[in-house]
């Protein structure tokens, strides 16, 4: 069996780089994703796929039943959206959508799921069980599109027993996969603050309360009970307090009423992250009053951290060594950042792992989220063969 997948994947391989390109060079922003959808559902209409499309939107179920296929069900999971980022690569494929991009690989996600698709149903009368294809929008935007399809019903009907997802990672080489089994993203609210004070000609400063210098120990003040290492009193848990965008609508002499604070909180802990919420909270509103201001702190609370079961996890990392060689398979550090992948992880058993995409010697190096992020092409043929591998093998 492994063999066969290896050539298929060789086999596909030219067409879903074709696969990847048109996506690449036609993204949509989150809940946006209509021509998307309709793309993944006239590839599974080709190939004989049935599916189920219109969830919450945009989202697509399909199922692949191998021989006794109520034995168990595995899912496989790939995103649809793409970012508001104007695309700076001088590739045939860039982006004909001027100011949305394709700039964290969800095209490759796509497509190599995609891929397997193809694979898995090629060789459905070799295996038992069903396979769950689930494509899914708006992983990039609160709620998260995750959220949205899990309470659409997208883990019944058949239920899974456990969900694989990947993730390009540009910073390991092509051909290379990571995993981490247990705890490896973390959670994400989002912080926006209103600052509340009385403006004026910034001449008379008698006659105005400045919201901006309000606004400035608001921040200090949560940088160091936070993330300042000297003066923090928060538990021993991976945490990250920041924030990147402060709004005041004044000018050089005059001094608006109000600012406004953006900023992200993560953590690996949800009862701690809870009682920073309410501590952050106290904060602000400690530094409101004694600066002779008011304001407002709210948290839209987003995704959970990410877990990755130890079980299926251990058990991914020894398939993937088997596919793809002990050298090309290694173990991954915890990491801040966040995914709405997560939401599958607190249902049932889920593996999230890193597709390498990069390539040193090509100068293929960006990022995700910057405008000059592309992959090595080649990582497809490991993006859909390991998927399908996975999926064959925990199906046994």
């Amino acid at each position: 069996m492994k063999e066969k997948i290896k050539s298929l994947s060789d086999k596909y391989f030219s067409e879903v780089v074709a696969l990847r390109r048109h996506l690449h060079a036609n993204p949509e922003l989150s809940f946006e994703e209509y021509n998307t959808s309709a793309f993944v559902c006239s590839k599974l209409d080709e190939w004989g796929i049935p599916y189920k499309n219109g969830i919450v939107k945009t989202g697509i179920v399909a199922l692949i039943e191998g021989k006794n296929s109520t034995k168990k069900t595995i899912a496989l999971r790939a995103d649809l959206d793409a970012l508001p980022i104007k695309e700076e690569n001088n590739k045939e494929y860039i982006s004909k959508n001027i100011g949305v991009m394709h700039a964290c690989g969800h095209d490759v996600h796509t497509s190599s799921l995609l891929g397997a698709a193809k694979i898995l149903n090629e060789l459905k009368n070799e295996f038992e069980g069903t396979v769950k294809l689930i494509f899914q929008p708006g992983e990039e935007k609160l709620p998260g599109g995750a959220s949205l399809m899990i309470n659409s019903g997208v883990l019944q009907n058949p239920k899974p027993e456990s969900i694989f997802a990947q993730h390009v990672f540009p910073s390991m080489e092509t051909g290379k996969v990571g995993f981490r089994p247990g705890m490896y993203m973390a959670s994400t609210d989002e912080i926006y603050i209103t600052v509340k004070g009385k403006g004026g000609h910034a001449a008379m400063p008698a006659n105005y309360v400045n919201p901006l210098l309000i606004a400035s120990k608001v921040l200090v003040a949560l940088q160091s009970e936070f993330m300042d290492e000297k003066t923090r009193t928060i538990p021993n848990i991976p945490t990250v307090l920041a924030f990147g965008k402060i709004t005041g609508m004044g000018a050089t002499n005059v001094i608006p009423d109000e600012v406004k604070i953006e900023g992200t909180f993560r953590t690996m802990d949800e009862k701690w992250r809870e009682e920073a919420h309410e501590k952050m909270k106290d904060i602000a509103a400690k530094v409101f009053v004694e600066n002779g201001g008011s304001g407002e702190f709210n948290i839209m609370k987003g995704y959970p951290f990410l877990v990755n079961d130890e079980t299926l996890t251990k058990n991914a990392i020894a398939n993937a060594k088997e596919f793809l060689g002990e050298e090309n398979v290694e173990l991954l550090d915890l990491r801040m950042t966040a995914e709405d992948f997560a939401f599958y992880s607190q249902h049932i058993p889920a593996c999230f792992y890193r597709l390498g995409t990069g390539n040193k010697k090509l100068g293929i190096t960006s990022g995700v989220h910057t405008s000059t992020f592309d992959i090595d092409e080649e990582a497809l043929k490991t993006g859909m063969g390991l998927m399908a591998w996975l999926a064959i093998c925990e199906l046994k």
